[in-house]
């Protein structure tokens, strides 16, 4: 509980960015993207390999629960492999996976199932802090306090603050993701600071948001 300092959360921002590579920077050689396409085994457990990490440690971040996590990292890699003729090889191969994995993410978050699901009060696992070995093999103190209180945060504003801060995307990228408009994407993520910094300071040290 001792991460996020003064007004800003600067600290916070820093080990979320550490916390997994990023998914969009991965490339795969177009030779090894060749021979996945003729179905070459080793070329597909190469591509798994770079990918894998990284797409469930996403996946995990948005959902925030370790099973349902893991079904759509199945998911996702099985339309990965089906449609990998229709990659165009414009950006790396990771951002193209991102656009899977995410959009399945928010079909969930979206979903009228996950709402009255929510409803009934069901969300359990313990969040994201149910770490994954793919994710944090050896956690640190400051990374698990961090997944706590991203696991406190609800659904929405969790992936809101994670495509925002770790992945890059924009307001307008978000709100098109989501189907909302911009001034929602930017009340959650305000909303999600307010509470982490809430979860992350020492008690003491919020009064320095306050003018002497």
């Amino acid at each position: 509980m001792r991460l996020m300092r003064g007004c800003d959360v600067p600290a916070g921002r820093r080990i979320l960015k550490g916390a997994v590579g990023k998914l969009a920077e991965i490339d795969v050689a177009p030779e090894v993207i060749a021979s996945a396409r003729r179905g070459e085994e080793s070329a597909c457990s190469s591509i798994y390999a770079e990918l894998a990490p990284a797409t469930y440690g996403l996946i995990l971040r948005l959902v925030g629960r370790r099973a349902l996590a893991e079904d759509l990292f199945q998911d996702t890699l099985m339309t990965v492999f089906e449609q990998l003729d229709r990659f165009r090889g414009e950006a790396p191969l990771g951002a193209w996976v991102r656009q899977i994995a995410v959009s399945k993410c928010l079909m969930y978050l979206r979903s009228p199932w996950h709402r009255a699901r929510l409803d009934l009060g069901a969300w359990t696992e313990g969040g994201a802090a149910a770490l994954h070995p793919w994710v944090a093999a050896a956690p640190s103190a400051e990374s698990v306090d961090l997944e706590r209180a991203l696991a406190s945060l609800a659904p929405t504003a969790r992936a809101v603050v994670w495509l925002f801060e770790v992945e890059g995307y924009s307001h307008q990228e978000i709100a098109r993701a989501f189907g909302r408009s911009e001034s929602f994407s930017k009340s959650q993520l305000a909303r999600a600071h307010k509470r982490l910094r809430e979860r992350l300071e020492p008690r003491g040290e919020r009064q320095s948001c306050t003018p002497t």
